[in-house]
């Protein structure tokens, strides 16, 4: 059975998918754009190996806190609303990251541009959930969504690489500003409006605050354990004041009269275990990024513009991959198979980059490996966000969208601070450092298959046994679950 999505007069379908598409290249090119202007920032504002992170781990720790927020908001107040918020926010945040002369009003500012996407990349994907119809329509629509967000994130690399050796590092934030202003209009005039709503409820405040600062903390903890180790108090105090926040979160949403989270949602089997599945893809791929980024200058001495060129491969591979390859395959076999296939072979790309030399060549060296890991990509992500939407009704497409984007940050910002420790811990140089990273993000990428072939599969075959009707023709040829046919 295929649910049909509403038909908003006079407007195009695929228009809405260009701008969605938009907002979520602009979200997922704050992260990677970054990456390649990080040695250019430590040398203009003098700062330590230790807290070069910061850059990356502000935005992400931002994200993590607010989104699950940013999706309940677009649920009772309107999607489009909120988006629109979110963008405006993220646009004064990057024009602030351009304008700071400092390194703490830079890390600010990144917190901002989180804060803004939080707020924007949940209500993309409602926005989506409801103007598509559940089956071969919104899986194809997800696939060219994944693969606009696959793309800019290696975009920005490249884009990056010229603004810093041209313009300056400063500019890597003020590309937002035009971009932003360009896509709030085209959110008000080419997108659906929101419906009104009689049953709007006020925010859970305590709950919002406790989730907020829950995620927050936990992640300050991690990060805190490259410098400190995890023994030290600065580590773990932290991390236990993290969990504390967080089982006070569950404690008060399980007696809110009006929850910020509904609870019974959050931990449905399917979206629960394809959040796991999406933070662990996240931490072994934004782990590639940012040790990749760093090897090939500071170790092959390449420049911005080279080091995110080198790329390409990732972004071409991963494009074509979701918008073509994917969204077919997993109607054939089902997000779970398919998710699984997909982060077993990006760590195959990974375990391949284990044999780099400190004299790498890109041909020989990069390019098969990379290939591999855009192949891999380009088939999870697809899959990862079609498992998450799988019985989610359309009031609560903002909160799912939230839920998955939340395990994206949160796990990408968790696993790049294992990564850094562990590179950093017992490597003997940089080149030492790079392995331990692959090495450490192969292990993640084989966790999040192992997730999406056990957990994640065998709770589709219960979903769609409970979905399906008695002598109904079987609903896999059509829904996400298709091919859990065991």
């Amino acid at each position: 059975m295929v649910v049909p999505a509403p038909v908003y007069p006079g407007m195009r379908k695929n228009s809405v998918l260009a701008v969605l598409c938009g907002v979520v290249a602009m979200t997922v090119l704050d992260l990677s754009v970054v990456n390649v202007a990080l040695p250019s920032i430590q040398q203009d504002l003098n700062v330590g190996s230790a807290d070069l992170q910061w850059v990356v781990v502000a935005y992400g720790v931002a994200v993590a806190g607010f989104l699950l927020v940013g999706g309940r908001l677009g649920d009772l107040f309107g999607h489009r609303r909120v988006l629109v918020i979110g963008v405006g926010v993220l646009m004064v945040a990057s024009f602030a990251g351009g304008v700071s002369g400092t390194f703490g009003l830079l890390v600010a500012a990144r917190a901002g541009q989180g804060l803004g996407a939080a707020l924007a990349a949940p209500n993309a994907l409602g926005i989506l959930s409801r103007t598509f119809a559940e089956g071969p329509e919104r899986n194809r629509a997800l696939g060219i969504f994944g693969a606009a967000g696959g793309t800019a994130a290696i975009g920005g690399s490249i884009a990056g690489g010229l603004l810093v050796q041209g313009a300056g590092w400063a500019w890597v934030f003020f590309l937002n500003v035009p971009l932003g202003a360009t896509l709030i209009v085209l959110a008000l005039t080419r997108t659906p409006t929101d419906a009104d709503r009689t049953d709007r409820t006020g925010l859970d405040l305590a709950g919002a605050l406790t989730l907020t600062a829950g995620l927050g903390t936990l992640a300050f903890g991690v990060h805190e354990s490259v410098a400190a180790g995890w023994l030290s108090v600065h580590t773990i105090g932290p991390v236990l004041g993290g969990i504390a926040l967080l089982a006070a979160f569950a404690l008060v949403e399980s007696h809110a009269r009006t929850p910020l989270i509904p609870l019974p949602t959050l931990t449905r089997p399917t979206l629960a275990f394809a959040n796991a599945a999406a933070g662990l893809l996240w931490a072994s791929f934004l782990g590639l990024i940012y040790a990749a980024t760093l090897f090939v200058q500071q170790v092959l001495h390449w420049s911005p513009l080279a080091a995110g060129a080198s790329t390409i491969p990732i972004a071409v591979l991963s494009l074509g991959v979701s918008a073509v390859i994917a969204p077919r395959l997993i109607t054939r076999i089902g997000a779970p198979p398919a998710l699984a296939l997909g982060m077993a072979i990006q760590a195959l790309g990974l375990l391949l980059l284990l044999r780099v030399p400190a004299h790498a060549t890109y041909l020989s060296d990069l390019v098969p490996a990379y290939s591999i890991v855009g192949i891999g990509l380009g088939l999870a992500q697809v899959a990862v966000q079609i498992a998450a939407f799988a019985d989610v009704a359309d009031d609560e497409a903002g909160l799912a969208g939230g839920a998955l984007e939340t395990a994206r940050e949160m796990g990408g910002a968790l696993g790049l601070a294992l990564l850094v420790s562990l590179a950093v811990g017992g490597a003997t140089d940089l080149t030492a450092a790079f392995h331990r990273s692959m090495l450490g993000g192969a292990v993640f990428a084989g966790l999040s298959a192992l997730v999406a072939s056990t957990l994640l599969h065998r709770a589709g075959q219960r979903a769609n046994a409970v979905r399906r009707p008695t002598n109904s023709p079987d609903i896999g040829s059509t829904e996400p679950y298709a091919g859990d046919r065991s």
